[in-house]
């Protein structure tokens, strides 16, 4: 399937959504901690992974994320930021600028952000830590891109699935993404039902009964 069409269909859930259908299958992914630095939209895509780390000399260097950005060519894609350091940002509001002339869709950071109004001016998505206004030079470099990191105890890799809302960041394997967004339509869909019957008068403790969640991943009543 495109990856547009991959997106839409993820698009249309919601990280619990998710992050349900990743437990029913055995699957990392959902974060703890990562939510939205101000109040912006969901953002869905896949991921340009950049790994941070302290900076050990006085070297003159390349701002850090920024060669990322300038190599950035399509419409799909979310910077996923690890290696952020307590109290330092790895964010700020001209790399906001710049990320959103190139279309990129927003920023998960395992760290913390500055200039956070200059973010939410231009409408630009950033999930994270937290917002500090220490700056990130001469405390923090680049040390790669393009290669698995780990966010929040979740291994990510280039290109894998990006979803992240008010409820925080899930990320998905690239190569099980169809069998996660179909089984997490399975679950919005019984979800939907089980919301319905609560409303129509049916038992809370019957509708919310175990039986009737494992019945969303055996394909039952959807």
């Amino acid at each position: 399937m495109p990856s547009s069409s991959l997106l839409d269909r993820l698009a249309a859930l919601d990280t619990n959504t998710v992050s349900d259908a990743l437990d029913f299958l055995g699957l990392p992914g959902a974060t703890f901690g990562l939510r939205p630095l101000w109040d912006c939209p969901k953002i869905v895509g896949r991921a340009s992974t950049i790994q941070l780390g302290p900076k050990t000399d006085t070297k003159p260097t390349v701002h850090l994320i920024t060669p990322v950005v300038a190599e950035i060519r399509s419409q799909d894609r979310v910077l996923v930021i690890a290696g952020g350091i307590d109290g330092i940002s790895c964010w700020g509001d001209i790399l906001a600028n710049a990320a959103h002339v190139k279309g990129i869709r927003g920023s998960v950071i395992d760290g913390m952000s500055r200039d956070i109004e200059g973010s939410e001016a231009i409408g630009y998505p950033v999930y994270g830590r937290g917002v500090t206004m220490i700056s990130a030079r001469n405390r923090v470099v680049q040390v790669s891109s393009g290669q698995p990191v780990t966010v929040a105890g979740v291994v990510v890799h280039e290109d894998d699935y990006v979803i992240a809302d008010r409820c925080g960041t899930v990320f998905v394997a690239a190569a099980r993404i169809e069998e996660v967004i179909e089984l997490g339509h399975r679950i919005s869909r019984r979800q939907d039902g089980m919301v319905q019957a609560v409303r129509a008068g049916r038992s809370v403790a019957e509708v919310m009964h175990d039986k009737e969640f494992d019945a969303i991943q055996q394909g039952a009543a959807r």
